[in-house]
């Protein structure tokens, strides 16, 4: 799978960026420490300005690769879907059985994300957290619609098309498979965000994880067992 991943380059919609960041060393360094950057001080605190100071360059560089942050924010969530899409791809196409592969899909998607070397200027661990932290962000605008339509989003809801046809094929006669799907890939992002900064609001921690925590639900929504 390493060997695999190397070879891939993540299908992202080519209105997100100006330049392709993955063409050039210095893209990659901008999308490398601008990782590094959002998570050291938030969306809201990241300027072009601090990150052209970080990687010793001219702002005015950055901004022949990205119109604005908002613009690199939905790059890095979408770099960061396609990521997970791959994984949860190569993780499920050889299982044929139903559920077994519903339950591998929901593990890949509510997993604790470890470093992929696969990428070396994409620190997957960081881009995680700054997904939970902050992809909200990427849709809740006043733009969200007109964003929608010009495919900005189209990865994230390709997965979600995806866990829907797993759902169903466990369970056809379940009238709500894309809700089911959309609620399980937001609510574990939401599920993370409880248990690293609101720990009172959620059973997952330590012990139990977001990924056992939505395998139970499915399952038990579906009137089933994973390996029933």
């Amino acid at each position: 799978m390493d060997r695999l991943m190397q070879s891939i380059k993540m299908d992202i919609n080519e209105k997100l960026y100006v330049k392709d960041p993955e063409s050039s060393t210095l893209g990659k360094k901008i999308v490398e420490q601008g990782i590094l950057l959002i998570y050291e001080i938030g969306f809201e605190c990241f300027t072009f300005k601090k990150l052209g100071t970080k990687i010793g360059s001219n702002e005015s560089s950055i901004y022949r690769y990205f119109e604005n942050k908002h613009k690199m924010l939905l790059y890095l969530a979408s770099w960061y879907w396609g990521w997970t899409e791959y994984k949860l791809v190569f993780a499920t196409h050889s299982i044929s059985d139903s559920k077994e592969k519903l339950n591998k899909a929901v593990e890949i998607l509510a997993q604790t994300v470890k470093e992929d070397k696969s990428f070396t200027h994409v620190n997957e661990v960081l881009l995680n957290k700054i997904v939970i932290s902050e992809y909200s962000k990427s849709y809740l605008t006043k733009e969200v619609d007109n964003e929608n339509k010009e495919g900005y989003f189209t990865i994230y809801k390709r997965l979600v098309d995806r866990l829907s046809e797993m759902i169903a094929a466990v369970d056809p006669k379940y009238p709500y498979p894309l809700s089911l799907a959309s609620m399980v890939m937001e609510g574990t992002l939401h599920q993370f965000f409880l248990k690293e900064h609101f720990p009172a609001l959620t059973n997952c921690n330590d012990k139990v994880t977001p990924a056992e925590y939505f395998v139970d639900l499915i399952f038990r929504t579906l009137k089933t067992k994973p390996n029933g």
